[in-house]
């Protein structure tokens, strides 16, 4: 089993929100989800929450594509943009740094149409046991 089918199965918070990968290898990793109803905040815009869900799916795949079991340990998240209901949301996670222990990561939350809608960056730690694949 890949990283991508992987943790599509088992990252039960993300699939129950709605969140899938479509992409991952050793370069980029790539998470998509409609916004539903039930991801609206009170403004009835996309809740924060649910963009740093799906942005933490990208990075997951992507600090885990090595085999090596990696976690998060510092994210940053800045919106830019509002993401409403329908919108289809792209998280794209690239390498900013593939350090063998302490891995960095950016990743651009878009639209449908190219809008940013966040930026977040993040910290993993890789441990020394692999990953269950």
């Amino acid at each position: 089993m890949d990283i991508k089918e992987l943790l599509n199965k088992t990252d039960r918070f993300a699939a129950a929100n709605g969140c899938q990968i479509t992409e991952a290898d050793e370069q980029h990793a790539v998470a998509v989800m409609t916004v539903s109803n039930t991801h609206l905040n009170g403004g009835n815009v996309c809740q924060g929450g649910a963009l740093f869900t799906l942005a933490d799916l990208a990075i997951a795949a992507l600090m885990n594509f090595s085999g090596r079991l990696t976690f998060g340990i510092s994210n940053s998240i800045m919106f830019v943009s509002s993401a409403r209901e329908g919108d289809i949301l792209r998280a794209e996670a690239v390498f900013v740094g593939d350090h063998h222990k302490i891995p960095s990561v950016e990743v651009r939350v878009t639209n449908q149409d190219g809008v940013l809608i966040c930026h977040v960056t993040g910290m993993g730690y890789r441990k020394s046991v692999a990953i269950n694949t």
